[in-house]
């Protein structure tokens, strides 16, 4: 498999989200490294359209492109036949085929799918909450979190609790370690909003070195030796089973597999 280098170039009248997703999609079945994107987002009218078609013709690249006005769709159109560039066009054959089975009209109106609507303030609130209570840095907040996720170090409770702050859910993730008392908030929440995490000793020994690894350490610390982990592991298993809540295995489980296994409990 070669390696591909060069600029691929995302045209949008609207955010231009849309159109990225597919090209990084696509991106990520080629050694592409080399290959730089380039965003044009609020596209309104035709001649914003040649600055960006120059600078693919010269690139030797390529446009993917989301437009749903049909004035610009068509003068997308002429201009890559001019300046003999490709157009990927990542909207219209899921709109064409919309049409011809439902027989349905498109609004056209670009944008609808960002609307600033109260789900999405509900989502950026929720982030909000969670990236200041990462970490067990606000355990003040847990009486009005959504959820309480617990986990020794290296469980994935960060990723996790970021990915549910962005379907919406306000998120606490408390680090437990045997040399600190667990937050007594714990003791009097619902044990429906107490989620905690666990892995084999044997992954959590790999995942730790190598985060050691990563950051240059050495890779046999107590903290990725197996008896530490163990001695972590049997510490939160008492503490989980103190307080009677849900005990999820996240040892080779993806983060959306972990969050919809807790989206079906909530």
């Amino acid at each position: 498999m070669g390696n591909t280098s060069g600029m691929i170039i995302i045209c949008s009248d609207s955010v231009g989200e849309t159109a990225e997703a597919v090209v990084r999609a696509a991106i990520s079945q080629f050694d592409a490294e080399h290959v730089r994107l380039k965003r044009y987002s609020h596209v309104r009218h035709a001649d914003e359209l040649v600055p960006l078609m120059k600078e693919a013709a010269s690139e030797k690249g390529f446009i993917a492109y989301t437009l749903v006005q049909p004035d610009l769709r068509e003068a997308i159109k002429e201009l890559a036949i001019q300046f003999n560039v490709r157009i990927v066009d990542v909207m219209g054959p899921m709109i064409s085929a919309f049409v011809d089975t439902f027989a349905s009209e498109p609004k056209r109106t670009p944008g609808l799918l960002h609307q600033l609507d109260e789900d999405y303030f509900r989502r950026v609130e929720a982030i909000e909450f969670t990236v200041d209570s990462d970490d067990g840095k606000d355990l003040h907040a847990m009486h009005r979190a959504d959820l309480i996720l617990l986990g020794v170090s290296r469980t994935s409770k960060t990723p996790l609790s970021i990915y549910l702050a962005h379907k919406g859910r306000k998120v606490v993730n408390c680090p437990i370690v045997p040399e600190m008392l667990p937050p007594e908030p714990l003791f009097h929440l619902p044990v429906s909003k107490i989620i905690a995490l666990t892995m084999t000793p044997e992954h959590l020994w790999k995942v730790r070195t190598e985060r050691l690894k990563s950051m240059g350490l050495p890779e046999h610390s107590r903290y990725a030796s197996m008896e530490r982990i163990q001695e972590e592991l049997d510490y939160a298993s008492g503490l989980y089973d103190r307080l009677g809540c849900k005990v999820i295995d996240v040892t080779d489980k993806a983060i959306e597999e972990t969050a919809s296994l807790i989206m079906e409990w909530m």
